[in-house]
């Protein structure tokens, strides 16, 4: 009997342990509960950290998240304005925000993923639709590109970039805009959505890689063409004062000869001017001068018998011939 009485009162005091337990619970200061009846959710949501009451066995506790939670998209491929396809791959942060609201719509973080991949998605992949890719790499509009001096000069679409009229920052801030309020239908405030990372697709690479290539081969051209220019100019002035020197050395020359040929002029005047038969010696020596500088060996003259050079060939007898 007595055995019998205290496994009642075992009993009792589990049962009354049982009660108790489902009488208190305890909400922690990153969580918000909601308390459901039947599956269905009464009252607002209770985030005030501490020990709280509810019907046992009737009523229910379903814990949520009050922190910042975070949310990180798969790589996709998504076509620009342009038709260029890039790979991009999204971050997000959001909360929370209407538990009741949360709780009837998506009942738990794993459906929340899937509706925010749905949205976001979507969202993230018109905002690219609707810009270049220019719009996409530029981080805001206001930021200067570097453009390199020696293609400022050069004509075509080479160096040339397309204005900018959003950028990077402001289409995340309208993807954010306009996913928003739909999140907001399922109780779900969206923080911030970031682009992590924007890959070309390898056609994409091909395209820029060759515009990369023809802006470095048009600016290696402008350098050999104005090292051609320099070249030119250089050996112009190279020429130009070669000619300069030689004509200055053959003026110089040229005064040094005439100034022999003057002295030297002067020494035979004063030699062969001193009686006639100096004089008639002087002028029978530059004939044979003549005769040595114009008589060759398949030389034919023809001169008159009074001529100055013919007066000493006529005075010359002949040889006679030997048998």
């Amino acid at each position: 009997m007595k055995n019998v009485t205290t496994i009642i009162t075992a009993i009792v005091i589990l049962f009354a342990l049982l009660i108790v337990s489902g009488v208190f619970y305890r909400v922690h200061e990153v969580d918000q509960v909601i308390i459901t009846q039947f599956g269905r959710p009464i009252g607002d949501p209770i985030s005030d950290a501490g020990l709280h009451f509810k019907i046992p066995l009737i009523q229910e506790v379903n814990r949520f998240e009050k922190r910042i939670l975070e949310w990180d998209g798969r790589p996709h491929e998504m076509p620009t304005k342009d038709k260029l396809y890039i790979i991009v791959d999204t971050f997000a942060r959001w909360r929370i925000k209407d538990a009741t609201q949360y709780f009837l719509r998506l009942r738990d973080e794993r459906s929340a993923l899937s509706r925010l991949d749905d949205i976001l998605g979507s969202e993230t992949r018109n905002a690219i639709a609707r810009h270049e890719l220019i719009e996409m790499i530029r981080s805001t509009k206001d930021r200067e590109a570097y453009l390199d001096p020696t293609l400022e000069t050069v004509s075509g679409d080479i160096g040339r970039l397309y204005p900018i009229e959003r950028g990077r920052t402001l289409i995340e801030q309208d993807i954010l805009s306009e996913a928003a309020p739909k999140l907001a239908e399922f109780g779900i405030d969206l923080l911030d959505i970031r682009f992590k990372r924007i890959n070309y697709n390898e056609s994409v690479q091909e395209r820029i890689y060759s515009r990369m290539i023809s802006e470095r081969q048009q600016i290696a051209q402008r350098f050999r063409s104005e090292g051609a220019g320099e070249a030119a100019r250089i050996d112009g002035r190279r020429e130009r004062d070669l000619q300069e020197i030689e004509s200055e050395a053959f003026k110089q020359v040229q005064i040094v000869r005439g100034r022999a040929d003057a002295t030297a002029t002067e020494i035979y005047a004063e030699a062969y001017n001193q009686s006639p038969t100096a004089a008639e010696f002087y002028a029978f020596i530059k004939t044979l001068e003549t005769y040595e500088t114009i008589l060759k060996k398949d030389t034919t003259l023809i001169l008159t018998t009074d001529s100055d050079v013919y007066k000493y060939l006529k005075n010359i007898a002949p040889q006679p011939i030997r048998r």
